[in-house]
Order: C-alpha cells, then structure tokens, then sequence
C-alpha cells in the first residue's frame, strides 16, 4: 500500500467516527453571519477590552489551515476568501460530541463554528468557540506547507489546489475580476452596446493566425474555433449598432509561451464615425482608468519597474525604431525610410515587411512604458484604411506595456473594392506559404457593399493588461485553467475504489 493510500485510509476512518457522532460526512447549507475577511477587516484593531464590553458573536465557517492541540484545549486556524482567523476550542466550553469531533479534525477539513470574539494573551483575534459543526472532508494530503505550493505544474494543473495554498493567486484573480467590470463599466458609459458573436465560424477572420478546426455532424461541415470576432462586430456596424463590444475568447491554434495561450480573453470594441486617432485618444482615458479600477493608483509596479498609466507615449513605427534602437549603430530617422537601409538589417520580402521585421527585433521589448505605436505597413495591415498621402502604410496603432503588445487598433477600411484587393494580396501570401494569412470573405464584402460608416475599432488583450496589473511574469498565472499537456495516470480513482473496496462502502 502506498503512503498516500495510507493516508487516504486514515482520513476515511476519521471520516466514520465523525459520522459514528452524528454528523453528516458531506454536510448540508449554512447560515454563518460574517465572513472571516469582513470579521478581520473590522475587528482587527479592537483592543481586547472593546471586543469583552461588545461581546461580538458570531457564526462562521471556513476550511482550516493549522491544528495546535493542547489536551483539553486547542487552536485552530480557519480560512475564507482568502483570509484566516484563529479559533479556540476548549473542552467545558463545548459539547462533548463537539470535543470529539474537533479531536477527529485535520488539516483541509471544511467546518463551522459559533462564538465570540476575544484576542488572546498574544492579542491574536479569535473565536472562543461554543458549537462546532462539521461540513466536509478532506480525503487527500493538503501541501507540505500550506503556503508551500510551489511546483509550477501542479499549481497551473491543479488551480483549486494553488487557490487553497497560496492567497496571492487568489488576489491575482480577483483583481482580474475588477478588470473586466472597469473595461465593461468604462465602455458603456461611453453608450456601447454589449454583444455576443458565433465562436464557430465557417469562415475564420479578423487577424492573421491559424485557426482550430471542428466538424459539425448533422450539417457535414468543417468550423473553425474564432481566431477574433472583428468582421462579425463590424457586420453589427454596417447594420446601425454604432457602438458595440464583445469581452470574448478566443483561440489560435500556435506556440505556448510566457505571453501566449491558444485559449485568451479579449475586448474588442467598434466606434461608428471616429478613426484611430479618435481611439488614441479613447484608448490613453480607458488604461489610465483601468488600472486605478484594479490597483487603486494610475501607476504600477511590473518586474521591478514602475510603469505610469497616466502618461501613454506615442511614436510612429519609424520613429519607435529612430529612438529605441538596440544594440549599436542607430538610425536617423531617415534612414528608417530607406528601402535599402531596411533590407540590409532583414531578410524579408517588401519594405513594409522589413519595416514591422526590424521593429519586432529591435525594438518591441523596449517598450517598457505604456506605449502606442501607430502607422503599420499595408503588407501586415489587411483590414486597416490607407493612410492619406502615404499609400504603403495604414492608419493603426498597437499599445505595448512591459515589452509585451497589449492592443492593436486602427480605422477600419470601408471599401469594398479595396478590401477585396487587400483579401487579394492575402491570398498570394497564403499561396507563397504563409499558413497565418487571411481568407477570402465573400460575406463580409457584401456587408460592405451595403455601406459601413467610418469607424475605428481596437482589440485589449485581458490576460496580458491582468499579467501587468498582478506583476505576473507568465500568462499562465492569469488564467484559471491553462492549456497544458495531458498528465500521465492520476490514480485518485483507483485510490477512491480501493477504499471503497476495503471498507465496504456503497
């Protein structure tokens, strides 16, 4: 037998003496009258004379983190939402089936206790306690240290775990909550429509990517997971909803990295009547907000750095490549424009190619602070309108923070004819190899062709604006439940029909 089927052996005997007391082994609802953090957020500077005058009582529940027993006394510390309190059983001031019930309790056990508030001779803020309840078990080995979940692994794969160990991940996800609602809130303030559009899709669009492919059976039809919601948003325009968002998942079928998840969350918002300097504008109000709504300041530590939401840069691509240059030999700006100076630092094909090549290399992870580059090369802009008196470039803009891109927006091109040309030139890439590249959209062109207003639309990566507001290093730290590889056998199921043939249990 292995230890931790041991173990497992021994939680489940203790479990049938606590049900030999009477209680339930799973128990039912329960009514506590605070919750543990809103009790320590009170209470926690009141002197032990207030707390004996007030005599605060009160009814929580919680899962327990310590056990520290003491013969015919003991304390133990409880946990909820992400905050603890300690509580104090002693012998006559509880029931005897309460005393043997707290003497059968272990680390990760789920209960319920009534009492008063009172601090101890270290003037720690606990529960003298005057009923105890049971409510469920714990059947597995809790961590080592119950802050000691460190194997990153185990903590993307097993969340629950991570969330019952470590507090901060808790934060991390709260503050991710507080995100989405600043972004929604801040949007409809503004007069957007909230809409949602098919995650299946015949056709997929909206960025350059490749996409997940399904099979729907009683049509006999190829779908494809969206890889963005953007011709569909933009549908809603032409159709007369001027101002409209979706916060939608998306899915891309490509590499795992720090910064990347084949399944992410993004904003993507659609303003009938402005462009992309409109949404410059929009869009420095929105970040600068947004992380006062989750962090309560308009500036924000990432990895050390201070970064100032209330300050966003702006430079065109060439001039990001002008005055953030790494390594030696920087440019002037005009060398930046030269075809020639371009094709001796990259190997691709067009200038524009070169242009967005060179600035991925050199420059991206330069942008420490909250930053918008704007005017992109065509050759990478398929949806984007021509830039007035520059044919070669769109009218676009991408935000970085932290090196990362966190945004990309422009004004969307509303002709039809010249968004057939564009669907055109994606199509030769495509041909020449480029699995990523845009398909024809016969559809979207004819929603075009009934008139689209000018309008502006942007994209906010979640995940990525969540990793710089919680300082977390990894995307993964910032979704609940990342994509990982499948694990090898588990075995808590043969564990549980091991039990359950050695004890007889139905």
């Amino acid at each position: 037998m292995s230890l931790e089927q041991e173990l497992l052996e021994q939680r489940f005997a203790a479990l049938k003496q606590i049900e030999a007391l009477g209680y339930r082994a799973y128990g039912r609802r329960y009514e506590f009258s605070h919750a543990i953090p809103a009790i320590v957020e009170e209470y926690t500077a009141a002197p032990a004379e207030q707390l004996e005058t007030e005599r605060v009582e009160v009814k929580i529940c919680g899962r327990i983190q310590t056990v520290r027993r003491m013969g015919k006394a003991g304390f133990l510390h409880l946990e909820q939402g992400g905050a603890r309190l300690q509580i104090y059983v002693r012998k006559d001031a509880v029931s005897v089936k309460e005393f043997q019930l707290y003497q059968l309790l272990g680390i990760g056990d789920i209960i319920a206790a009534e009492g008063c508030l009172f601090r101890t001779r270290t003037g720690e803020l606990s529960v003298h306690v005057e009923r105890l309840d049971f409510l469920s078990k714990t059947l597995l080995s809790m961590p080592e240290k119950w802050h000691g979940l460190e194997d990153v692994e185990t903590r993307y794969r097993q969340r629950y775990l991570d969330l019952i160990a470590n507090p901060e991940v808790r934060r991390v996800f709260v503050t991710r909550a507080r995100v989405v609602a600043s972004l929604r809130r801040q949007l409809e303030e503004r007069g957007f429509v909230e809409v949602e559009t098919p995650m299946m899709q015949p056709l997929y669009g909206g960025a350059t990517a490749r996409p997940f492919v399904t099979h729907h059976n009683t049509l006999d039809i190829d779908l494809y997971l969206r890889i963005a919601p953007e011709l569909y948003l933009k549908r809603l325009i032409v159709g007369g909803l001027d101002r409209v968002y979706e916060i939608n998942r998306n899915f891309r079928n490509e590499g795992v990295s720090t910064q990347h998840n084949p399944e992410f969350t993004m904003l993507e918002f659609y303003q009938a009547y402005t462009d992309y300097q409109g949404l410059m504008d929009l869009s420095a109000e929105m970040l600068r907000q947004l992380a006062l709504d989750a962090t309560g300041s308009i500036t924000v530590v990432y990895q050390g750095t201070e970064l100032d939401f209330a300050n966003v840069r702006r430079f065109t691509m060439r001039e990001a490549i002008a005055e953030f240059w790494e390594g030696g030999g920087k440019p002037a700006l005009e060398e930046v424009r030269d075809p020639q100076w371009l094709s001796r630092h990259s190997g691709k094909n067009t200038p524009g190619e070169m242009l967005v090549d060179i600035f991925e290399q050199r420059v991206e992870r330069r942008l420490i602070q909250p930053t918008m580059i704007h005017d992109y090369p065509i050759e990478v802009s398929p949806l984007s309108k021509n830039k007035p008196g520059e044919p070669e470039m769109v009218e676009r803009f991408e935000i970085y923070v932290a090196g990362m891109e966190v945004g990309n927006a422009y004004t969307e091109l509303n002709d039809p004819l010249e968004q057939r040309r564009r669907f055109e030139m994606q199509i030769a890439l495509r041909e020449r190899g480029d699995e990523e590249a845009h398909q024809m959209d016969e559809d979207f062109l004819r929603a075009l062709s009934y008139g689209m207003p000018p309008t502006g639309g942007e994209g906010l990566g979640v995940d990525r604006l969540v990793m710089v507001l919680t300082d977390s290093r990894s995307i993964r730290d910032v979704i609940l439940f990342p994509l990982l590889r499948p694990e090898g056998e588990i075995g808590v199921a043969s564990m549980l029909k091991e039990l359950e043939d050695n004890t007889g249990r139905e």
